[in-house]
C-alpha cells in the first residue's frame, strides 16, 4: 500500500504530502488544476519514462518521493527529474530506474483514461487473457514456448548449414586441416624469442668459441694482462713494506688479480660449452621454418597462431555437430513444426477459456455499469506458430446486442470506452495489484451509471488501496479519503477534505453551487447514498 506521497515542483504542483489510507482514494479539482500530475508521480516511482517536460517553474528540479508497505516491510523510492536526467533512489540508494519498475511493478497498477488504445492491441489482450489461464493454460503456454525455442533453435542451425552440404563439407575439412596443423606443432607462448637466441649460437658456434679463446689467452698467457698485473702488484707490496698507507692498494690489486682468474675460468668454461652439432642446428633452422610458415597462414605472432588454433579447433566441433544434423534437419524441422502447432493449439485452447471467463466477468460489469444488452467477444483465431502462439487474439465490442461486435476503438463511445476499460481491467484481474490507481477513465459518464461506477471502484477497494482522479461526484462520494486539488495562478495545493469541507466541494462537482444550502443537501444526501451502498 502507498503510505505516503511527496511531490515538489511536478507542474504546477509546488509541493505537496499526502498519507492517501487503504480503500477508495478519490482526487478531485476544477479541470486544469493538475489531479493527473499525482498520478504522474506514481508513474516516476513505479519506474516509467520521466518526461523533463513536467518540472515545474518553482525550482530546476520535480522530485516524487514515496513510502510503501509491501508485505510486513517498508520500502521508500524516489525519482528527480531534471533537464536531460533522471534519478532513482531505491531505499536510499540510487538505482536504475529499471529497478523501481522490478520492485513495484506487480504492486503499482494504473488504468489511464486512453486504456482503449492497448484494448485493440494484440498484445495488450493477450497479456490481460494470459493473466486469466488457469495453472492448467500456464502450463500449455510453458509449452509452447519450449516448443517455439526448439524450433528456432533448429532452424538457426539450418541457417548456419547455409542449405549446401558440400560447401559444409569443405569448410570442415579445411577447419580440421588448420587445427591438425597447428596442433601438430605443439607451439609454446614466446617459444620464437628464445628459439632465435639458440639459433644465432648454432648459427655462429665457431666465431663465438674462438673469440672466447682469444680473450682467455689474451687475459692468461705470458705476457698478458694477468702477468701484467702479477708485476704490478710485486712492486705496489714492495712500496708497501716501506709505507703502510699503500697496503689497501695492494689488497685491491689481489681482488682485481682474483677477479680476473674467475673471469679467464667462465670463458674457458663458455668456449667449451658452444654446440658444435650441425643437426641440432638443422633442427633449430627447420623449426624456425616451421613457425614462419604458421605466422603467414595464422597470424603476425605465435600468440596469435595460437590463438587461431583454438578458434579453429571449437569451429571444427561445432561443423562437426552440423555436419552429423545435415542429413536429418530437414525431418527434425517438420517434426518440431509439427510439435509447435500442437503446443500452439493447446495455447489457443486454453486462451480461448480464458477469454471465456473474462467476457463473462466484463459482461456482469458492464450491465452493472448501465449497458442492457452489451456483447463482448474474444476472439481467438488460429494462425501459423509465431513467438507469442500460434493464435491471434481481438476483443471485439457491441454496446447492445441488436449491433455487430467490432474493434473497440471503432464502435466505442466515449462514454462507453470508459466503462468497458474498467469492466474488462477489473474483471482480467487487475485487482491483483495492491494499489490501483485510475486516471480519468469517467470522461462520458454520468447520472446513475456514474453512481455505477462508483460502487463498482467501491467493491475493488475492499482489501486494497484505489486511487482515482476524477470528475463525478458520484465516484468521489464514495472515496474513504478525499483530495482536491486547488490552483491559484500558476502554483496548485493538495488537500485533504473531510466533514463539511467535503460536502462543499462535492456540492461544487454537482454543479457548482456549493455555497447554497440546496447544494449542500444534495451533497449530504448523495454521500449517505454512496454509504448505504458501499459493500459490506
Amino acid at each position: 500500500m502507498l503510505e505516503e506521497l511527496y511531490v515538489e515542483n511536478l507542474g504546477i504542483i509546488r509541493t505537496a504530502r499526502l498519507e492517501p489510507g487503504a480503500g477508495l482514494v478519490a482526487v478531485t479539482g476544477e479541470t486544469g488544476t493538475g489531479k493527473t500530475l499525482l498520478l504522474g508521480a506514481l508513474r516516476l516511482l513505479r519506474g516509467d519514462a520521466a518526461r523533463t517536460d513536467r518540472v515545474g517553474p518553482h525550482g530546476d528540479e520535480a522530485r516524487a518521493e514515496g513510502r510503501f508497505t509491501i508485505g510486513s516491510s517498508e520500502t521508500v523510492v524516489a525519482r528527480r527529474v531534471a533537464e536531460g536526467k533522471s534519478r532513482a533512489y531505491l531505499d536510499g540508494s540510487m538505482v536504475p530506474a529499471k529497478a523501481l519498475a522490478d520492485r513495484l511493478d506487480a504492486l503499482v497498477e494504473i488504468v489511464a483514461q486512453h486504456e482503449h488504445v492497448a484494448l485493440g492491441r494484440e498484445s495488450s489482450v493477450r497479456r490481460l487473457i494470459d493473466g486469466m489461464l488457469d495453472a492448467s493454460g500456464r502450463g500449455a503456454r510453458d509449452g509452447y514456448h519450449g516448443a517455439w525455442e526448439r524450433l528456432v533453435g533448429l532452424r538457426t542451425d539450418r541457417d548456419a548449414l547455409g542449405g549446401d552440404a558440400r560447401a559444409l563439407a569443405r569448410e570442415l575439412d579445411l577447419a580440421r586441416h588448420q587445427a591438425a596443423e597447428i596442433s601438430a606443432a605443439r607451439l609454446h607462448p614466446g617459444e620464437e624469442d628464445v628459439l632465435k637466441v639458440s639459433l644465432a649460437r648454432l648459427r655462429h658456434a665457431g666465431e663465438i668459441t674462438e673469440s672466447l679463446a682469444v680473450a682467455a689467452i689474451g687475459l692468461d698467457d705470458e705476457g698478458g694482462a694477468g702477468d701484467a698485473l702479477r708485476t704490478a702488484l710485486g712492486h705496489v707490496e714492495a712500496a708497501g713494506r716501506i709505507d703502510a698507507t699503500l697496503k689497501d692498494l695492494a689488497t685491491r690489486l689481489k681482488a682485481v688479480l682474483t677477479d680476473l682468474d674467475d673471469v679467464v675460468r667462465d670463458l674457458r668454461d663458455a668456449a667449451e660449452g658452444i654446440d658444435h652439432d650441425p643437426a641440432a642446428l638443422a633442427a633449430a633452422e627447420e623449426r624456425v621454418a616451421v613457425l614462419s610458415g604458421l605466422r603467414r597462414k595464422y597470424g603476425a605472432t605465435i600468440d596469435e597462431v595460437i590463438a587461431y588454433g583454438a578458434e579453429t579447433a571449437d569451429r571444427t566441433t561445432t561443423l562437426e555437430r552440423l555436419a552429423e544434423r545435415a542429413a536429418t534437419i530437414a525431418d527434425d524441422i517438420a517434426a518440431a513444426e509439427t510439435d509447435a502447432a500442437s503446443a500452439g493449439e493447446a495455447l489457443a485452447a486454453a486462451r480461448r477459456v480464458a477469454g471465456k471467463h473474462l467476457v463473462e466477468e466484463a459482461l456482469e460489469h458492464l450491465r452493472h455499469l448501465g449497458f442492457r444488452e452489451p456483447v463482448l467477444v474474444v476472439e481467438v483465431d488460429g494462425v501459423p506458430p509465431g513467438r507469442h502462439g500460434a493464435d491471434r487474439v481481438r476483443l471485439l465490442f457491441a454496446s447492445d446486442s441488436g449491433l455487430t461486435p467490432g474493434p473497440v476503438s471503432r464502435v466505442a463511445s466515449g462514454g462507453e470506452l470508459s466503462r468497458l476499460v474498467l469492466a474488462v481491467r477489473v474483471a482480467a484481474g487487475v485487482a491483483d495489484a495492491e494499489v490501483v490507481a485510475f486516471d480519468e477513465i469517467d470522461a462520458g459518464v454520468g447520472g446513475a451509471t456514474a453512481l455505477a461506477m462508483g460502487e463498482l471502484l467501491a467493491r475493488l477497494s475492499a482489501g486494497r488501496q484505489v486511487l482515482v482522479v476524477t470528475h463525478l461526484p458520484q465516484v468521489a462520494a464514495f472515496a474513504d479519503t478525499h483530495f482536491v486539488v486547488e490552483r491559484i495562478g500558476r502554483e496548485a495545493t493538495v488537500r485533504s477534505v473531510e466533514g463539511d469541507e467535503r460536502v462543499a466541494e462535492i456540492a461544487r462537482m454537482l454543479g457548482g453551487i456549493g455555497e447554497s444550502d440546496s447544494g449542500r443537501d444534495h451533497a449530504a444526501e448523495l454521500l449517505a447514498l454512496a454509504a448505504s451502498r458501499r459493500p459490506g
